[in-house]
């Protein structure tokens, strides 16, 4: 259950992120359908690459006292744009690690919520 609660989670942050930055140009989705693909590309990639990731990047994290765990975060982020197309995309990295990094404090405060209940 919790897999497709953080893929619905995700979807919709990814929704309400992009109608927050539908302005600015940095991040669109085009629809719907496109960010629920987009969630689930992004839970594959989180399960099976990210840990590598995690991994090789072990002395830079602890250099930065975790803060490159954002980079991360915005590399896992661009590879997903990258698999779903053309339905999602980034303006440039620095958009995508303002995505991760808000994309982040959202799903700590949601799954924090939901384990209080």
């Amino acid at each position: 259950m919790g897999f497709l609660k953080n893929i619905i989670i995700d979807a919709i942050l990814f929704v309400a992120l992009a109608g927050l930055f539908a302005n600015t140009g940095w991040f669109y989705i085009t629809s719907v359908w496109t960010a629920l693909v987009a969630a689930i590309v992004l839970a594959i990639l989180n399960a099976l690459i990210k840990p590598i990731l995690v991994f090789l990047s072990l002395p830079i994290t602890i250099l930065t006292l975790g803060l490159f765990s954002i980079v991360i975060n915005g590399l896992m982020l661009q590879l997903t744009a990258s698999f779903v197309g053309p339905g999602i995309h980034f303006s440039s990295f620095w958009a995508a690690m303002l995505i991760a990094l808000i994309m982040s404090i959202c799903n700590t405060i949601i799954s924090n919520h939901f384990a209080n209940q």
